[in-house]
């Protein structure tokens, strides 16, 4: 069960009722991060065991949704998110998408999707008004040769340097001070699509646990708690601005030996069950 203890929090947060996304594109901004390489087993044990209090005060009261990633790893995940095929519901049926593309004969865009033009989520969102930002994080995002220009590409403002990547043990603090200048600095009546690619759970990750000197599960979760406490001002900063849409989500998970396995891009339940949620912060008016 969850932790019962009352969690003090500046974030006010309130508890999700859309039944359709054409109600939320042009009334607020949007806001998709994924935690790189995040377990649900740890994410939700994590909410469970009150280690994320952040987190918690957005999230649904049953915590974080399990799902299915519709890949293996970054680079393959984010080809699929930014198609609109965000990761599936763990239970049988087509399920009706947020967001979606023109595409004929897809049997998951219902009334309630909002169907954007364009090759992918931040070019339609362009045509519909938003300013597109992307903070990278990892690999894949790092702009340093063409495939690293790819998933960047798509957005029209993009950001990466060594400090918002995986070897910097203060990534998220820099990804979300970034975050935070850019969100000041737009006008508040130009609405946002901010993506963040959260890079601190990606091996190495070590060093968010003292005395530990190799990566292991427990340094996974330990690299998900200081992701928490370090989303705070990102949070402090979008109630300021205006009314939120957020995607919270994995891309895909990674193993620690389990079956003889360890690190991701194979298929197996570790690597394709992932921590998925959908959270509305109001503005502070």
């Amino acid at each position: 069960m969850p932790n019962t203890q009352t969690h003090q929090s500046s974030i006010t947060s309130y508890e999700l009722q859309i039944t359709n996304y054409n109600t939320i594109v042009g009334t607020h901004d949007l806001i998709f991060l994924t935690f790189d390489t995040l377990r649900y087993d740890v994410a939700q044990s994590l909410w469970q065991t009150g280690r994320t209090p952040h987190l918690a005060a957005l999230l649904p009261n049953t915590g974080w949704e399990k799902r299915h990633s519709p890949g293996s790893f970054t680079y393959a995940a984010h080809h699929a998110f930014f198609a609109g095929f965000l990761p599936t519901p763990i239970a049988p049926g087509k399920h009706p998408r947020p967001f979606a593309l023109q595409f004929e004969g897809s049997t998951t865009i219902a009334p309630e999707t909002c169907i954007l033009n364009g090759a992918s989520l931040p070019e339609g969102l362009v045509e519909r008004g938003y300013r597109t930002l992307c903070i990278g994080g990892v690999g894949f995002f790092n702009q340093c040769n063409p495939l690293g220009k790819v998933l960047p590409g798509l957005f029209q403002e993009k950001y990466w340097s060594p400090k918002l990547g995986v070897t910097d043990r203060n990534s998220t603090e820099h990804q979300v001070a970034l975050a935070c200048d850019r969100l000041q600095a737009i006008p508040q009546n130009q609405r946002v699509f901010l993506f963040i690619n959260l890079s601190a759970l990606h091996q190495p990750n070590y060093f968010y646990l003292p005395g530990a000197t190799t990566d292991s599960i427990e340094t996974h979760a330990a690299a998900l708690e200081y992701i928490d406490r370090a989303l705070v001002p990102l949070w402090e900063t979008l109630r300021k601005r205006a009314p939120s849409f957020g995607i919270l989500c994995s891309d895909h998970g990674t193993t620690y030996g389990e079956d003889g396995y360890t690190g991701h891009r194979i298929a197996h339940p570790i690597v394709w069950t992932v921590p998925y949620a959908e959270i509305l912060i109001e503005q502070n008016t």
